[in-house]
């Protein structure tokens, strides 16, 4: 059997994990002397309620490889096959901690751990396009090649309300960040090559949402797209960047999603973004 495992750095629409059998894998929250598993003993609304009342953001660290083999243990049976999807590993030790579980229970399962090279709603798409290729009859091979097109092309464009988070994270080029709290300015960050770059500065909020789209336009152009919305407590304006990515965009699909902790704890409340790759 064909296990589909992501971890929760990625995001993907509620419906999804039971309609397209994707397993999460928790990354894990250190808030002072505690530890929690997000989305299982600290949703989202409790991460922000955290920092907000402390003052003290939360860090986060990748399962161990520990956890990994557990988690394999508990959601396979032997010799199934694992596609094991991460957040870029240019960011996060999640991949090679899957790495080294792989190779731990490599007598007892086929893992293929796979660097998304990404993170967010790519690699929610990435899980429901595994599954629609096995149901269609793809080979385990033709599935990777997919997973490895949708790798290269993927973009992610994101705009920040705040840098205190990115600025204390250090997932954004620090100095960047740094120089851009100088004046009231929101940023654009765009992934490159597995990296978060500050690729812009914009001077209003509304001025950045609409760079965002143009960016992504200028990317994609009129090909058919995948794409999704992703936000950080910014529910009211996704959904109005969502009526606007349909009018500038050619979708496939189009989704809205919450942006994992994963990725919000370093970039902050009020991120929003566009995830889109041509299909």
């Amino acid at each position: 059997m064909l296990r589909v495992v992501m971890d929760s750095a990625g995001d993907i629409p509620q419906p999804w994990l039971s309609d397209f059998e994707v397993q999460v894998i928790p990354i894990n929250i250190h808030f002072r002397d505690k530890m929690y598993l997000q989305g299982i003993d600290l949703s989202n609304d409790d991460f922000y309620h955290l920092a907000d009342t402390s003052g003290v953001i939360p860090k986060t660290s990748q399962p161990t490889p520990h956890q990994f083999v557990e988690f394999y243990k508990r959601i396979a049976d032997a010799g199934d096959t694992i596609i094991s999807l991460h957040v870029t590993s240019k960011l996060s030790g999640t991949f090679e901690s899957a790495v080294l579980a792989a190779r731990e229970l490599r007598n007892q399962f086929h893992i293929i751990p796979f660097d998304s090279g990404s993170g967010s709603a790519a690699m929610g798409y990435m899980c429901k396009e595994i599954r629609l290729l096995e149901k269609a009859g793809a080979t385990l091979q033709v599935i990777l090649d997919r997973l490895n097109i949708i790798r290269k092309n993927v973009n992610i464009v994101l705009t920040l309300d705040t840098l205190e988070y990115a600025r204390r994270s250090g997932r954004v080029k620090a100095m960047q960040a740094a120089l851009a709290s100088l004046v009231n300015i929101k940023p654009i960050v765009i992934l490159r090559d597995g990296v978060l770059d500050v690729s812009e500065k914009v001077r209003t909020r509304q001025r950045a949402i609409n760079r965002v789209i143009e960016i992504i336009r200028q990317r994609v152009g009129d090909r058919l797209v995948n794409a999704a919305v992703v936000h950080a407590q910014s529910y009211e304006v996704a959904q109005q960047l969502v009526n606007r990515v349909r009018e500038t965009l050619h979708c496939q699909e189009l989704i809205l999603t919450d942006l994992s902790i994963g990725v919000a704890a370093n970039l902050g409340p009020g991120t929003i973004g566009i995830v889109a790759y041509a299909v």
